[in-house]
């Protein structure tokens, strides 16, 4: 009996296990934007964590719209989608643990951040225009 609980509890443990995705690459995100309506894909490229893409849409007008590789989501400021207001984002920041916020501007759908993080460091965050969540922090300098 001992010996069928072990695996069977490995069996069990190992089905719980959360999925995690891996992250999209050039051509998935290329796929992506397609089925999203874009007409065409003109460059595409990595920057602060997310994939941003110069796109042009059926109607000929162009834009740049950033692309979330770990969920797919397509940050375009002509979406539908509200966008959060300055005084929001800083609020956003700072519940997230972010102070001394030297920049910020809003870049299309999300918003850039100089700032400082819980530990003091100077990073470089992007958000969110839509909803305030941190989309990527990074670490400006090893010297700090």
């Amino acid at each position: 009996m001992k010996t069928l609980i072990l695996p069977l509890a490995l069996a069990t443990s190992l089905l719980a296990a959360p999925a995690f995705a891996a992250p999209l690459g050039a051509a998935e995100v290329q796929a992506k934007l397609r089925a999203a309506g874009y007409a065409q894909v003109h460059e595409l490229e990595r920057e602060d964590g997310l994939w941003e893409a110069d796109v042009s849409r059926a109607d000929g007008s162009f834009e740049e719209v950033f692309v979330d590789p770990a969920t797919g989501e397509i940050f375009d400021p002509r979406s539908n989608r509200a966008l959060l207001d300055a005084g929001q984002i800083l609020a956003r920041a700072e519940k997230a643990g972010f102070s001394q916020i030297e920049s910020f501007e809003r870049d299309g759908a999300t918003w850039k951040l100089d700032a400082r993080n819980a530990r003091n460091q100077r990073v470089e965050v992007r958000m969110s225009g839509h909803d305030g969540r941190v989309l990527s922090s990074k670490r400006e300098g090893w010297w700090d």
